[in-house]
Order: C-alpha cells, then sequence, then structure tokens
C-alpha cells in the first residue's frame, strides 16, 4: 500500500537533475565532437576520389559531415527553445545509477579478470543485490552461465576473449 508523500518528499522525488534544454546541447557538442575526429580521420585516412573511385574515408567522412550539420541544428534549437522540462529526475537518476556504476565496475574487472570471471561475479551480484535471490543460487546459476559460455566460445567456436589469472592458472 502507497503512503501519501509530503510536500517536501514530492518535491524531492520530481527535482530535475538535468534539464531537456541541458540534455539537447550536451549530446549535440558530444556528437559534433565525435564527428569531427570521425571527419579528421578520414580526411587522414584519405576522403576524395582517387583514381578508381572513392578513397576509404570518402562516405564516412561525408556521414560524419551531416552528423556535424545536424547536431549544430539541434545546438541552436536547445539553446533558442530554453526547454526547461526535466529530462532526468533525482529518483531515475538514482535507477541508472543501481546499472551504471556496476557496469562501469564490470567493464574495468574484465581487464583485472578476464571476462568470464568478471561476467560471473557480474551477474551474481545482481542476482543478488537486484532480484534477491539467495546466495548459493546466484553463484551456481552464474558459474554455470559462464562455463556454458567458455564452452561456447573458446571451445566450440575458437574465439578467444579475454583472459585473466584464473583461466591462465587453468592453461586457458
Amino acid at each position: 500500500m502507497n503512503t501519501p508523500e509530503s510536500p517536501a518528499e514530492a518535491a524531492e522525488h520530481s527535482r530535475a537533475v538535468i534539464s531537456f534544454r541541458t540534455a539537447e546541447i550536451i549530446v549535440a557538442i558530444a556528437l559534433i565532437v565525435g564527428a569531427l575526429i570521425v571527419s579528421w580521420s578520414n580526411y587522414q585516412l584519405g576522403a576524395g576520389w582517387g583514381r578508381y573511385g572513392p578513397e576509404a574515408g570518402y562516405f564516412p567522412m561525408r556521414l560524419a559531415i551531416i552528423v556535424v550539420i545536424a547536431s549544430i541544428v539541434v545546438l541552436v534549437h536547445a539553446i533558442r527553445n530554453n526547454d526547461q522540462t526535466p529530462f532526468l529526475e533525482v529518483e531515475q537518476a538514482r535507477m541508472v545509477a543501481v546499472i551504471l556504476l556496476p557496469l562501469l565496475v564490470f567493464v574495468f574487472a574484465i581487464k583485472y579478470l578476464g571476462i568470464y570471471v568478471a561476467s560471473t561475479f557480474f551477474i551474481a551480484a545482481f542476482m543478488y543485490f537486484l532480484g534477491k535471490f539467495i546466495w548459493w543460487k546466484c553463484v551456481l546459476i552464474s558459474s554455470c552461465v559462464m562455463l556454458a559460455f567458455f564452452f561456447i566460445f573458446e571451445i566450440q567456436f575458437k574465439v578467444p576473449l579475454p583472459k585473466g589469472p584464473l583461466e591462465n592458472w587453468l592453461g586457458f
């Protein structure tokens, strides 16, 4: 049963972390920077018309220029429109952080533990903390899933994925 919120609690839940205007400006600038980097690298690769047709960077550079132009249009629109409607509220940001922060730890753990061990911990942690499973089920299921993935990728498909000290110790 939901209990009624006080006005202070309601304000806390509806407080904006970021507005639509700010989000649009951030995304537009990020896309402009990314597209300029792509343009520059494709220009160095060769973005013109060669003796036998388009060079390797011809089409990617043109697509990057289109992204720059579209992003500038979005940036100008966001600045002129000044939409201060909440894009992300405090409670939504918390829900995103619950997934994003462990995911970042997982990505960095792959380098040191290997993908299989890091994935085992990642799955088990999510099952335990978010799914509220009993600890032994978390260990069992995450280990079985990663053993199956190891068998499929390393043994059957012969696809080498990042390995850590455990796999090296076991001779893989």
